[in-house]
């Protein structure tokens, strides 16, 4: 006896919702609101009081892919066939962002410590695809569909503030920060591609740098753990994140510097709105890569222009590939304690 089309439909409906495979999404739409690599070298160095921006090339090329497979009977008419289902899926997406972060450095001491406040904002195109091929055999009868989305969006995000407060201690220097996310970004979720993440999230952590000035040695870590706020749109809630960026650098002159930067990002509560069949979906993710900055005078100010890369693996229930990051800044000249060995300084 054949199954109808409808039969069909109500299958594969099914499978999609009870054998999701590997690639389901943790973190919403697998995008978090922390940014892994965000920050490396020279974290918690103190800077000079005043204004300063940053501009923030970012690009990101990922994938995924999963397979789930099922047996159920089911009963049609007076038959029940043992029905398999298979499903594949293959995800890729790329991001081309642009993040400007002006910050303001407080003069005033505050605990003993300087603080400074940023407000980042982001602009770009985020572009997503999602391959699948369904099979349903029910004895004899076999019937396979296949299907393909793809999505791209060129548009602005959401609004993220921070606040920071760092102390030097001669060659050690500590931070803590908290951060958070403005859910003002182009959001909808009936897209695979979106800029905003459609929710709310604050984040709190702290950081530490070791820099020689004798040797122009520097390594830096900075850890933290982020809070999501439900998505009004889905009634989806992210679990919380802790994610650990660092970074390791050695001055080569009183310009250049090259090292190596990467980061650890493990979801450790379950995310919450999907069925429970499905799991609590925790993500994690490392990376690594090289990088190299340059550090120079322009008038009275100083510049820096750094460039980064990360390798991603041993990912899990987030799509995982590599990213670049190309930084330029402008300040007023960092002091001559926190920037480089004595040598090396970049005066004014």
């Amino acid at each position: 006896m054949a199954l109808n089309g409808w039969r069909v439909g109500l299958l594969a409906a099914a499978a999609v919702v009870a054998f999701s495979p590997d690639i389901s999404r943790a973190d919403e739409s697998g995008i978090s609101f922390w940014l892994p690599g965000l920050y490396g070298s020279l974290a918690a160095t103190p800077a000079t009081p005043g204004w300063s921006v940053a501009a923030i090339y970012y690009h990101t090329s990922v994938s995924a892919s999963g397979a789930a497979a099922a047996s159920r009977e089911f009963q049609v008419g007076r038959f029940s066939p043992t029905v398999n289902i298979d499903l594949n899926l293959a995800l890729r997406g790329q991001a081309d962002l642009m993040f400007i972060a002006p910050t303001y450095t407080f003069a005033t001491p505050v605990l003993g410590g300087q603080l400074s406040a940023t407000l980042a904002s982001v602009y770009g195109r985020n572009s997503a695809s999602l391959a699948g091929t369904l099979t349903v055999a029910a004895g004899p009868i076999v019937t396979t569909r296949n299907g393909f989305l793809e999505d791209a969006l060129t548009s602005y995000g959401d609004l993220y503030p921070t606040l920071r407060l760092k102390w030097n201690d001669g060659v050690h220097n500590y931070m803590v920060y908290g951060a958070g996310d403005i859910p003002v970004g182009d959001y909808n979720p009936n897209r695979l591609a979106n800029i905003g993440i459609g929710h709310g999230a604050i984040d709190f952590g702290g950081g530490y740098t070791y820099l020689n000035p004798a040797t122009g040695t520097e390594f830096s870590a900075v850890g933290g753990f982020t809070y999501n706020f439900k998505n009004p749109d889905t009634q989806y809630q992210s679990g919380i994140d802790f994610h650990l960026d660092w970074g390791a650098s050695k001055f080569l002159s009183k310009q250049v510097f090259v090292g190596l930067v990467g980061y650890a990002y493990q979801q450790i509560t379950d995310d919450f709105g999907q069925p429970a069949v499905l799991g609590g979906f925790r993500s994690r993710v490392l990376g690594v890569g090289p990088q190299i900055g340059y550090i120079f005078p322009i008038g009275s100010n100083q510049a820096f222009l750094g460039l980064k890369g990360y390798g991603e693996f041993d990912a899990a229930n987030r799509p995982s590939g590599w990213n670049t990051w190309l930084t330029f800044s402008i300040s007023e000249a960092a002091p001559v304690s926190t920037v480089m060995p004595t040598k090396h300084i970049v005066r004014k």
